[in-house]
């Protein structure tokens, strides 16, 4: 336990300290978030503010997950924990890049959809088949080629390489999920913290839970768990730290840098915890901001009607007449909603087999 909250206070401290740092050093490179013309028209006054802010969020990430191996007696980084840090990394290069290339040219529009698709495609899928290997003395890999809900469903296997194919999924999948919330300032951050600090219960339950040390009806099969957990903390404090700044008032935008990032680390957490299905519930958020996308554009393209003013959602609330606030707070609830619900299912289930004795 004490690893985890070493993790989460290093990780929250260069978050909040850094933030400030990279403010001045953005605003002095000028890169400055581009408005998209047809949003609320409220958001043309945010133009020139500081983005590709998700750097340090990345960094404070990966300076705490380290520093709470510096301090751990335990044993080093693990190859779960390096898989997942080189997820969020590799997602937070072609954020970046989509990010760089939208402040150098002075657009709204970063990397064509083709390159995006392309950056996602090599570093999901290398995860992917790289996760199915380095298997511990237990016969564990980081991943699983099982369908997974709160653990693995035998019943369900899809084999390594329509797994690499479903893992990339849901990796895509959720990193533009959580690309499409960052809309409003500290919206994203928030609810990603949420998120996280699900994933770090999570794991860690299943690390004092592992079949591997108590063998009981309920026991968890997953790789690593602990280091899961490291990871999640510090993504969790990073998020918090960073909020600081980017709260309304945003003083800087995390970016795609920021938001695919943590979209993929999301994806991957799922993917090694064993809770793939269950990350739609405590991501319930990001999920309705892509149905209402999605449903827009089928919607539009079949009866070239908008059932939303604009999509993603919040910002149809907006037009609305709803203060940017308001939509914060409201979806941030709806967000904890979610997770305490996932987390109850979580739970629920570890019940059902008996409470340990």
């Amino acid at each position: 336990m004490r690893s985890v909250l070493v993790a989460a206070l290093v990780s929250l401290l260069v978050s909040i300290l850094c933030t400030p740092l990279a403010i001045r050093l953005f605003r002095r490179q000028g890169f400055g978030q581009m408005i998209r013309d047809d949003g609320p028209q409220s958001h043309l006054a945010k133009r020139g503010t500081p983005t590709m802010g998700g750097t340090v969020i990345v960094i404070a990430t990966l300076v705490g997950y380290f520093a709470s191996h510096l301090f751990s007696s335990g044993s080093g980084p693990t190859a779960t924990g390096l898989l997942l840090l080189y997820l969020f990394t590799g997602m937070g290069v072609v954020g970046f890049l989509d990010d760089f290339i939208k402040v150098r040219n002075q657009r709204s529009l970063g990397l064509s959809a083709t390159a995006k698709l392309i950056g996602q495609l090599a570093v999901g899928i290398s995860f992917a088949v790289l996760a199915l290997q380095f298997k511990d003395a237990a016969g564990l890999s980081p991943a699983s080629v099982h369908l997974s809900y709160v653990r693995d469903i035998p019943q369900i296997s899809f084999g390594a390489i329509l797994f690499v194919v479903f893992a990339y999924l849901v990796i895509s999948g959720t990193s533009n999920a959580v690309n499409l919330t960052d809309g409003l300032d500290g919206l994203c951050a928030g609810a990603s913290a949420m998120v996280f600090g699900a994933y770090t219960a999570i794991s860690f339950y299943q690390f004092r839970n592992a079949c591997e040390t108590i063998q009981r009806a309920g026991c968890y099969e997953a790789r690593d768990p602990l280091d899961t957990a490291l990871i999640a903390a510090s993504a969790m404090a990073a998020c918090f730290g960073f909020l600081w700044w980017n709260a309304a008032p945003a003083r800087i935008f995390m970016g795609d840098t920021g938001s695919l990032a943590l979209g993929g680390l999301l994806a991957g957490i799922a993917i090694v915890s064993r809770t793939e299905l269950l990350l739609v519930v405590l991501g319930g958020l990001f999920v309705v901001e892509t149905l209402s996308v999605i449903i827009q554009v089928a919607v539009f393209k079949t009866r070239r009607k908008r059932v939303f003013k604009i999509a993603p959602i919040h910002h149809h609330f907006e037009l609305l007449g709803w203060a940017e606030t308001t939509v914060i707070v409201r979806f941030w609830i709806i967000a904890g909603l979610a997770v305490a619900f996932g987390l109850g299912l979580f739970y629920a289930e570890f019940i059902s087999y008996g409470l340990p004795g």
